[in-house]
């Protein structure tokens, strides 16, 4: 009905020079006349050029008063000739409209305020912000100096009118001709392709985006690492055990039972199975001696071991669990060795921008003969360097198993300050030699998270952000390459 309208007024008349006056002169609606005119402008039946005009609309405050009258009049109406206390005035109105009505109808002077009673000024009063209000909603013309006052009191808000002016187009046809975008075998058979008019190809037109799988940040930075690892000489350790005994993951790396990183509010230990019962027990006696009283040069803890402790399940902590187990077997048949890992380690710690209960720890390790604290720096500036970090400072630090143990900083040309990426040392002899190592057999180590170099790689500040259930998948598919390394 609409488009029959829109191309009949044209087949007659020149132009229709405002789509909302015809809609309301063929009452049809304004939406129904525009969306026709959109789909004949596509067509080049009609040309259609925009008309905006800015008008008045009421807020949903001043809709409220254009039904029930202004507050000032409101709370005029409701006081008596004889007037009436300030308290059961209160009662009869909300308290918006009162607090309102009290302002406008004291600036008025229609009313009377006394410390208890109020009364009428005035016997009769024109609710002209009603009028007004009334005046606008019909689309009338109001004065300037009245818009502004409705301005002021936020009764009324801009908006914005949008039609069109139509004109016939170089297409045009008092009807619609009905375009066919397919030539069918009954069009053949019948002989009516002849007259078929077909719908024009568009070339430019995109076609259907492609859907396919998209690598995440962490796995694209990983696989960097492992090349990085795999360029240097370096094995992959097998960490596919999330759940090791306390055993491997504290006291073969020389914690001991008492560690505040073994209690449950650092820990997660699992109530089934809740104990291991697969240890070597040559080297579980050789642990607890070294616990209790020392070996190898050192005094040991002097605390009472206890193997119920040692064969509590939990999830690991760190993936130094898997190094300590691969440093086991490799006593057994000692030969120089470059091992790293990278998978995910579990913490019982707060959730908030930078911790997570979950994350990923890379972990890098050397064990040879004769191995010093220099080694350990040279390999660490390689490694580090191979990730494009070329300024590092090493600080002393301490960890129950390894000393001499070193943060490691890295200057960041970004925040132009020194920041911490990880942690490094020297197994102590406590854990290595337990194991069967030789004595002159050291192994230097380090370890960082996945998730600080990702975040600052691709501008999170936020974990959240990047690994975990509230992950945005348009980041999975719109992150870019990842140039660790290249």
């Amino acid at each position: 009905m609409a488009e029959e309208a829109v191309l009949g007024h044209l087949e007659k008349n020149e132009e229709i020079s405002d789509s909302g006056k015809f809609a309301e002169e063929k009452g049809i609606s304004h939406d129904e006349i525009v969306n026709v005119i959109k789909s004949l402008n596509g067509f080049r039946l009609v040309d259609a050029q925009d008309i905006k005009r800015e008008r008045w609309g009421l807020t949903k405050e001043g809709e409220m008063y254009a039904e029930s009258g202004s507050p000032e009049a409101q709370l005029f109406l409701a006081i008596p000739l004889e007037g009436i206390t300030r308290e059961e005035l209160q009662k009869k109105l909300d308290s918006s409209i009162f607090k309102i009505g009290c302002q406008q109808a004291i600036k008025n002077k229609w009313i009377e305020m006394g410390k208890s009673q109020v009364s009428r000024k005035v016997q009769h009063v024109d609710d002209r912000v009603r009028d007004l209000l009334l005046q606008i909603q019909n689309g009338e013309a109001v004065n300037a100096e009245d818009v502004d006052a409705l301005k002021k009191r936020k009764l009324i808000t801009p908006l914005m009118w949008k039609g069109y002016s139509v004109k016939k187009g170089p297409k045009y046809a008092p009807k619609r001709k009905k375009v066919a975008t397919d030539l069918t075998r009954e069009n053949l058979l019948r002989g009516d392709w002849r007259e078929l008019e077909f719908k024009e190809y568009n070339f430019l037109a995109k076609g259907q985006p492609t859907e396919g799988g998209c690598l995440h940040p962490l796995l694209k930075v990983r696989r960097q690492m492992q090349m990085i690892f795999l360029q240097m000489g370096f094995e992959e350790m097998p960490t596919n055990n999330f759940i090791e005994s306390s055993f491997w993951n504290f006291d073969a790396l020389f914690q001991p039972q008492q560690h505040p990183a073994r209690d449950s509010h650092d820990t997660f230990f699992l109530k089934e199975p809740s104990t291991t019962k697969m240890l070597p027990e040559d080297y579980v006696e050789r642990v607890k001696a070294v616990h209790e009283s020392g070996g190898y040069g050192s005094r040991g803890y002097g605390y009472e071991w206890k193997r119920e402790e040692a064969n509590k399940n939990l999830l690991r902590t760190h993936t130094t669990a898997v190094s300590t187990r691969m440093l086991y077997a490799l006593a057994q048949d000692f030969a120089p060795k470059k091992y790293y890992s990278i998978d995910r380690v579990f913490r019982n710690e707060a959730v908030d921008r930078t911790h997570l209960a979950e994350f990923h720890q890379i972990e890098g390790l050397i064990c040879d003969h004769g191995l010093t604290l220099g080694h350990l720096i040279g390999v660490l500036e390689d490694f580090f360097s191979r990730l494009g970090m070329s300024k590092l400072k090493f600080k002393p630090a301490y960890n129950p198993y390894t000393e001499p143990s070193m943060e490691i900083f890295s200057y960041h040309e970004g925040l132009g300050k020194w920041v911490e990426i990880g942690n490094s040392g020297m197994f102590r002899p406590e854990m290595l030699l337990p194991m069967g190592l030789p004595e002159d057999v050291q192994v230097i180590a380090w370890g960082l998270s996945l998730e600080r170099p990702t975040m600052i790689l691709y501008g999170i500040d936020n974990i959240r952000d990047l690994f975990g259930h509230k992950v945005d998948l348009g980041l999975i598919k719109r992150n870019p390459l990842c140039r660790l390394g290249l």
